[in-house]
């Protein structure tokens, strides 16, 4: 634990660095005023959350190398997580307002911030090209910089793609609910989440060591069933978790989201429970939002999540004792159980 915390002062450290760097970069002539405006616009959405994306970077680069990093290696595996936070930065600041969402890691929303607005969709943009200036600057002259900004790429449009996947269900099931599926959900779901959340840390920590990806599809697959999990908890908490705890009010009934709670309530109900969903879903009056948690309540989804929850934990535990490398059997496990039975 001390060593966790260790590292992630460590970690936290460099985003200073990294900031300073931002708002003087030669190449750009900034006034004061953009200065202020940038570190504004980082303070509030870059460091705040829990970091697990960038601290994975680190922890798997650790146990791949065998033994601790010297302090050359563990910069870059920073620089690389706070790659990392600053598009999952960048993913937040834009998916809160399409979703119309209130409050974001216990705070009101970036978008809903005085003086803000839509203009958070160029701050989102902004925050995305960080990223670019950060790896040119650090990674440019390594032998893995092509495959590294390939990989980000391509996670980035995956990850787009999901978001856009999401918008469009969302819109087919205003009109017929019947459109919410496992199958449609799962595709959601491995695009939004899976990729970036799970697999990117992990295989940009490999193009650290010089490892080739194509070797490691099985751990893919894997971090990608993981992510699935990880959503399914984050549906069940956006319903039944503490606000509190969770640092943001959920708002998935009253958006209309293709959730893994009411795909689970649409199997399970009958015509006349289909029909108080059909009527109450989507609806952003406190009344309809009952409706639904009540019939939620009524179906027991909670026992069903911990049902799915065991099994899930169990089914990924087996396929990663599976795996022949043991360091990888640590890795997946280290990430597993940090989100196992989570509150946030």
């Amino acid at each position: 634990m001390a060593q966790l915390e260790e590292t992630r002062s460590r970690f936290l450290a460099l985003y200073d660095i990294l900031k300073h760097e931002l708002m003087h970069d030669a190449d750009i002539k900034f006034t004061e005023e953009m200065r202020l405006r940038v570190e504004e616009i980082l303070d509030y959405n870059v460091p705040r959350g829990k970091l697990n994306r960038g601290l994975a970077v680190i922890e798997t680069y650790k146990a791949l190398k065998g033994d601790e990093l010297s302090e050359e290696e563990f910069f870059l595996a920073s620089v690389l997580g706070w790659c990392l936070e600053w598009l999952q930065a960048c993913l937040l600041v834009l998916d809160d307002i399409m979703d119309n969402s209130q409050t974001r890691r216990g705070c009101i929303c970036w978008y809903r911030r005085p003086k803000v607005g839509l203009n958070a969709i160029n701050h989102g943009i902004l925050l995305k090209t960080h990223t670019h200036r950060i790896f040119k600057r650090y990674f440019r002259e390594k032998p893995y910089y092509l495959e590294l900004t390939e990989l980000c790429d391509e996670v980035g449009y995956q990850t787009s793609l999901g978001q856009m996947l999401d918008l469009v269900i969302t819109h087919e099931g205003k009109n017929d609910l019947s459109k919410y599926t496992m199958q449609a959900y799962r595709r959601i779901v491995i695009y939004k989440t899976s990729y970036y959340s799970f697999y990117l840390p992990v295989a940009c920590a490999l193009l650290l060591s010089g490892e080739d990806l194509e070797n490691y599809d099985g751990i893919k697959e894997i971090l990608i069933e993981m992510g699935v999990y990880f959503q399914v908890q984050d549906d069940y908490l956006d319903c039944f978790g503490d606000p509190e705890v969770a640092g943001k009010i959920g708002t998935d009934i009253e958006d209309y989201k293709c959730s893994w709670l009411i795909i689970q309530a649409l199997k399970l109900a009958d015509d006349n429970k289909k029909q108080i969903l059909y009527e109450n879903y989507g609806k952003s009056d406190p009344i309809s939002v009952k409706k639904v948690k009540s019939l939620y309540q009524e179906l027991d989804i909670q026992g069903i999540f911990s049902k799915y929850e065991a099994e899930s934990y169990e089914e990924l535990l087996s396929a990663i004792e599976a795996q022949s490398s043991s360091v990888m059997r640590e890795i997946l496990k280290a990430l597993l159980e940090k989100i196992y039975q989570r509150k946030k």
